[in-house]
């Protein structure tokens, strides 16, 4: 299994950005697809994107969609979201979150295996 700790949160007035990185340590990264998903304070969590094991394959939720983008490199077992044009309904913890390689879902069930969460908070 693998494990994930994602790191680069922080607080940030609206209209920056930030560039959050998930490292992952165990097994071989590459046979995972992988997701961020976010949790606001009160509230479920919810999808935001995801890549394909071999980079390809993204998808981002409709709220995020051409604001945030999700990357990967294989080599460093690192999966990134770079955040522009924050907004303050983007303030949530970030969990990144990996899944089997035959796996292409934006449901947080079909995920097996979660990071610790990082938090992005964004100022008006």
């Amino acid at each position: 299994q693998v494990q994930l700790v994602e790191s680069g949160g922080g607080l940030v007035q609206a209209g920056g950005s930030l560039r959050l990185s998930c490292a992952a340590s165990g097994r071989t990264f590459s046979n995972y697809n992988m997701g961020w998903f976010r949790q606001a304070p009160g509230k479920e969590r919810v999808f935001v994107a995801r890549i394909g094991w071999n980079g390809f394959n993204t998808y981002y939720a409709d709220s995020v969609k051409g604001r945030f983008t999700i990357s990967r490199d294989n080599a460093k077992n690192t999966v990134y979201l770079q955040m522009d044009s924050l907004k303050p309904e983007d303030t949530a913890v970030y969990y990144c979150a990996a899944a089997r390689r035959t796996v292409y879902s934006t449901v947080s069930g079909a995920y097996d295996t979660w990071g610790q969460g990082t938090q992005v908070t964004v100022s008006s």
